[in-house]
């Protein structure tokens, strides 16, 4: 189904539910799958999305709310009677369970977690032990593992039992009975040798993470490796879960949807945005308008201050948007750049000093090549000597937004930061106010004024 095929889908379906002509409405969701329910459900307000839930089966229920996003899921939650939300957050995976408590009120979580069984709230209360940030958060506690002096014939026959259960049985972790991960065996490996082959012969080496890891870096490790599970220990390397490459890709998405929406000067929603509230949106952006704004009296002092050096010499005033957009372009192409690089630890914090020296080199690359083309354009027109101001300026602002915005992801992580908050439009509007302390520096030493 295509996006305006499904935009008509989606108004049908308002149509119906504001006319209370649910056996529409059902009719309607009996042509969709499940993902295309969730992109309906996504686009339409709680109520509205309640009651076109109320109209699926039971197990298209539980399909469509498990692929929903963790506010959305909040949404229904909110909007449903507690029978019907009990009744689908007990067939949610442990680790799903965490994404939508996330999302809940305080008062709301407890309620939910005392109508779970024994074993189910206290594998969800485990999950929720561990650090909002961590992997251990995001893991699930139901995996199969096995052992090293177990045969294929007898991993098979547990793999048969928690088949209804288990969050995946194509990857199996095996421990020694210290519950140490000593290695991993995939079902092909299993099917692929006899019955009485010994685990241990079969068994690869593998990679694991402790339980208290940032959850975005064990999701790269998790993709880095190309393995679909990785297993997840506790402080003395015991097995306590397991990471699966498709919620370490949901991970992934979640970490970029973030840096995407700072590095824009917005604060991550945690919706779709057809339905997120339009006061939501608006608070999104507006702190960082209000932060944006007193930093941009940055700028205006500045111009102030060389009001008198502007009024001499009006040819510079043309000059300033010019060469400030320019110094802000160069300072975010090296903070995404950086940031990139740090979001998949191809640098660290230690390494500042490498990378000033390459954004200082590069910088300066790039402001000479602007600054020989600046200066040819603006000596011709304006004369010479305000195409020199003009040629040296974009040397040095180059050269120091460059510089700026690559070791300012680095300082923010150094002192646990998300890199990502140094937005791009917090670089620009820093480099503005730097960039014509140096063009007017610059002007007054060449020109004598």
């Amino acid at each position: 189904m295509t996006t305006q095929e499904l935009t008509d889908v989606v108004a049908d379906l308002a149509q119906s539910l504001s006319r209370n002509d649910l056996v529409e409405a059902s009719r309607t969701l009996g042509t969709l799958d499940p993902h295309e329910v969730v992109s309906a459900l996504e686009r339409l307000n709680p109520r509205q999305g309640a009651v076109l839930f109320r109209l699926l089966t039971k197990d298209r229920a539980l399909a469509v709310f498990e692929a929903l996003a963790p506010a959305v899921q909040g949404d229904l939650v909110h909007v449903l009677q507690d029978t019907e939300v009990a009744a689908v957050f007990a067939d949610l995976d442990p680790d799903d369970r965490v994404w939508l408590l996330d999302e809940l009120p305080a008062s709301v979580a407890p309620r939910l977690l005392r109508g779970l069984p024994v074993r189910e709230r206290e594998m969800t209360a485990a999950v929720l032990g561990y650090p909002q940030d961590s992997v251990g958060r995001r893991m699930s506690p139901e995996f199969v593992s096995t052992h090293p002096t177990l045969t294929v014939g007898q991993t098979m026959q547990r793999v048969r039992t928690r088949l209804d259960d288990a969050e995946t049985i194509y990857t199996l972790p095996v421990t020694d009975h210290g519950r140490k991960v000593v290695g991993i065996v995939s079902l092909r490996d299993l099917m692929a040798n006899d019955d009485d082959a010994v685990i241990g012969d079969i068994m690869k080496d593998v990679r694991a993470v402790t339980a208290n890891t940032d959850a975005e870096s064990a999701a790269r490790v998790c993709t880095d490796l190309g393995v679909l599970v990785l297993p997840i220990v506790d402080s003395e390397q015991r097995l306590v879960g397991i990471l699966t490459l498709d919620d370490a890709a949901k991970i992934l998405k979640q970490e970029v949807t973030e840096d995407v929406a700072r590095q824009g000067g917005v604060e991550p929603l945690s919706r779709p945005y057809l339905s997120t509230p339009v006061n939501r949106l608006m608070r999104s952006r507006v702190v960082w308008l209000y932060v944006l704004a007193i930093g941009a009296t940055l700028t205006v002092q500045v111009l102030a201050h060389f009001e008198a050096t502007l009024t001499e010499l009006t040819a510079l005033a043309l000059f300033v948007p010019l060469l400030i957009g320019t110094g802000g372009n160069t300072g975010n192409q090296a903070a995404t750049t950086v940031t990139r690089a740090l979001a998949l630890d191809e640098v660290r914090p230690r390494d500042v000093l490498l990378v000033l020296s390459r954004e200082l080199r590069v910088g300066f690359l790039l402001g000479l090549s602007l600054g020989v083309v600046g200066f040819g354009i603006a000596g011709l027109i304006y004369g010479w000597d305000i195409g020199a101001v003009i040629g040296l300026t974009l040397v040095a602002v180059c050269t120091v937004a460059a510089t700026i915005g690559g070791i300012m992801p680095l300082a923010a992580r150094a002192i646990r930061v998300d890199p990502a908050v140094f937005s791009n439009p917090f670089i620009s509007t820093f480099v503005d106010a730097t960039g014509l302390i140096i063009y007017f520096f610059i002007a007054k030493t060449v020109l004598g004024i």
